[in-house]
């Protein structure tokens, strides 16, 4: 049996003992949940979850800029990437000594069951690959039947200042908010990442978030802009909102949906009051 990448390229079972290099934090996190932590040879210096297993891992430089040779002298067998986080040209050097690179690039929430699949298929995991897409379904089902019994609402999620950026619906982070029944602002945009006028993009939304990551946003933060906001849309909540709940795919995807469930359960509840 074989499963396929994100670049359609095709893997099957590894029958030895595989050494994973992982240059994608939310994929270091994915394989520990899979039972894979003593597959994992090295990781980037972004690679932060779970502390305790890998704060014992290598580091190889960061997502973009690793670096080649200390890969190379992990010996891996395995390097998973990601289309949006690592550099093509960088990859592709990767293939004159790495046996198998498995591209990944989830573009929504559900991306994640064939994830799941690829790795679990790969490394022989498929139990715990099962047991993440049942704990996937439930939350999932639990989410989009509460969206569905709420209006929608227009938001705009903010993920950088000086330029003031956000992010455009055809982004992960987009399309999870989309679940929880939160339609990002623009509606429409050339770029991925666009920057906005915030006075006016915000003007347009029921709801301004400003996501920890990868701008830190904090409370001192909330409160100036919340100030500066009310003045043109006295209605408008600017809220804080943690962003690797909404921008970690894997298996945080799973904590990810519930966040969004308990967060739009308390907003209804605050609108009700």
């Amino acid at each position: 049996m074989q499963w396929s990448d994100a670049i359609g390229k095709p893997h099957r079972r590894y029958p030895g003992q595989p050494r994973i290099v992982s240059l994608v934090p939310s994929l270091t996190e994915l394989l520990v949940d899979l039972g894979l932590a003593a597959a994992l040879v090295g990781r980037t210096g972004f690679c932060i979850h779970p502390r305790d297993v890998v704060r014992r891992l290598p580091k190889v430089g960061g997502t973009k800029g690793f670096d080649r040779d200390k890969l190379h002298a992990l010996q891996p067998t395995h390097v998973l990437v990601n289309v949006d986080e690592n550099r093509r040209e960088e990859v592709e050097a990767l293939r004159d000594f790495v046996p198998h690179l498995i591209v990944t690039h989830p573009l929504a929430a559900r991306d994640n069951l064939d994830l799941y699949r690829l790795l679990g298929g790969v490394f022989d995991r498929q139990a715990q690959a099962a047991a993440l897409t049942a704990r996937f379904e439930r939350e999932w089902l639990a989410l989009t039947t509460l969206a569905g019994a709420l209006p929608r609402q227009r938001v705009l999620y903010v993920i950088w200042q000086q330029p003031w950026m956000t992010v455009a619906r055809d982004t992960y982070i987009s399309r999870l908010l989309a679940a929880a029944g939160w339609d990002t602002l623009p509606a429409e945009s050339s770029r991925r990442y666009p920057e906005v006028d915030l006075p006016a993009a915000a003007a347009q939304a029921e709801i301004v978030f400003l996501s920890s990551e990868p701008y830190p946003f904090r409370e001192p933060h909330r409160r100036r802009l919340a100030d500066q906001l009310t003045r043109l849309r006295p209605d408008t909540q600017t809220l804080l909102i943690d962003g690797e709940m909404l921008s970690w795919y894997g298996s945080r995807v799973i904590a990810g949906l519930a966040y969004l469930r308990h967060r739009r359960t308390e907003l209804a509840k605050s609108a009700r009051n």
